[in-house]
């Protein structure tokens, strides 16, 4: 691949561009909004000036419900040898240019599995895709040519593609992304009138449950808009679960003792169940989960104090799995906790605390 173009500059687009451009493909940039395609240009995803002719390859990075309109435009306008989309759902915009009698043999719907809560080209960075899932959703009837177009995309952005049905595709994106979004802005919105009091005493609990509600609704709202069946589908799964857990937590308030343990088995059901489905998402790197020791270290809240800490655990030979760190209310600290392999928690621990360092038990 010698030429792109990028058609669409928000975050997706932006950022595939800015991996492209990094890797010698001459990138250009299109936009409804062409000041965001020049703020795009001026990040370093490439020129926002027209290409003199066909490109290689047409990355449409428009929202679903615009993704088979500027498809159409394009595909008909000749503007490329190969055509992309980056929406996260693909078996609609699929039947909707099959319906407009479009040839989809230079066309394949592909979804970069990785975001963040903001949005714009000011959120895109090069590495956004790096070790991330990339799914390509060909058909029978895909050209060769424009199926490895696609992989050398996928490649030059350093995700890890994956060919799915589209429809399947959905279904999945529906479960793992689009029903949780919702989940995590419903328990987000129980604190919209809370009183400040229980606010001040949220954790790192409520805060990895809310952290993606804080994404913006106009982008969800076109999402979901496009994938409401599967969406609708999971959570009236969930609805149900919901209305067993209520029936257990009020049969545990109740004084007769036959009741109370029926509670108690409802909410150990749904409980058991979550850790079954929990130990099911993929660990690091998409490996199997692993069990990790956690050493938790106290620290102020002041510059440096983060490398220090990585400093001195790459002196003591510790690899850091992950990182977690929760800030203490009202106070300039916080706690960091070190997740390593079992045998090397004791070793970090003594290692950290020879340096000064406060562990907490």
């Amino acid at each position: 691949m010698r030429t792109a173009l990028v058609i669409g500059t928000g975050l997706i687009g932006t950022s595939a561009a800015i991996a492209l451009n990094r890797r010698g493909v001459a990138v250009h940039l299109v936009d409804h909004d062409p000041e965001q395609a020049r703020t795009a240009a001026a990040l370093g995803a490439g020129t926002d000036e027209a290409p003199d002719g066909p490109v290689d390859l047409a990355v449409v990075a428009a929202p679903p419900a615009h993704v088979a309109d500027v498809l159409a435009d394009a595909m008909r306008r000749g503007v490329a040898r190969g055509y992309i989309d980056v929406a996260s759902v693909k078996g609609g915009p699929r039947r909707e240019l099959q319906a407009r009698g479009l040839d989809l043999t230079r066309y394949i719907g592909t979804h970069p599995m990785s975001g963040r809560e903001k949005s714009g080209p000011l959120a895109a960075t090069g590495d956004l895709f790096e070790g991330r899932p990339w799914v390509l959703t060909p058909t029978r009837d895909t050209d060769t040519e424009v199926l490895n177009l696609a992989l050398e995309l996928v490649s030059h952005c350093r995700a890890v593609p994956v060919v799915m049905d589209a429809d399947a595709h959905d279904r999945a994106v529906a479960l793992v992304s689009h029903m949780p979004h919702l989940v995590s802005s419903m328990v987000a919105a129980r604190l919209e009138n809370a009183d400040e009091a229980a606010v001040r005493l949220c954790g790192q609990g409520i805060r990895d449950v809310t952290r993606i509600a804080a994404s913006d609704p106009r982008m969800w709202i076109d999402i979901l808009s496009a994938n409401p069946g599967p969406v609708a589908d999971l959570l009236t799964d969930v609805a149900a679960d919901l209305e067993e857990t209520v029936r257990a937590l009020r049969a545990l308030e109740s004084s007769d003792e036959h009741k109370r343990r029926e509670g108690v088995t409802g909410i150990e059901d749904v409980l058991r169940r979550g850790n079954a489905g929990q130990v099911r998402v993929p660990g690091k790197h998409g490996s199997a989960p692993r069990v990790y020791d956690t050493v938790a270290v106290l620290i102020d809240d002041q510059p440096g104090q983060l490398a220090r800490i990585f400093a001195d655990a790459e002196r003591a030979g510790v690899n850091i799995e992950d990182v977690r760190i929760e800030h203490a209310t009202g106070q300039q600290a916080g706690l960091i906790q070190l997740m390593v392999e079992p045998k090397a928690a004791p070793v970090l621990a003594a290692a950290l605390r020879e340096r000064g360092w406060a562990i907490r038990q």
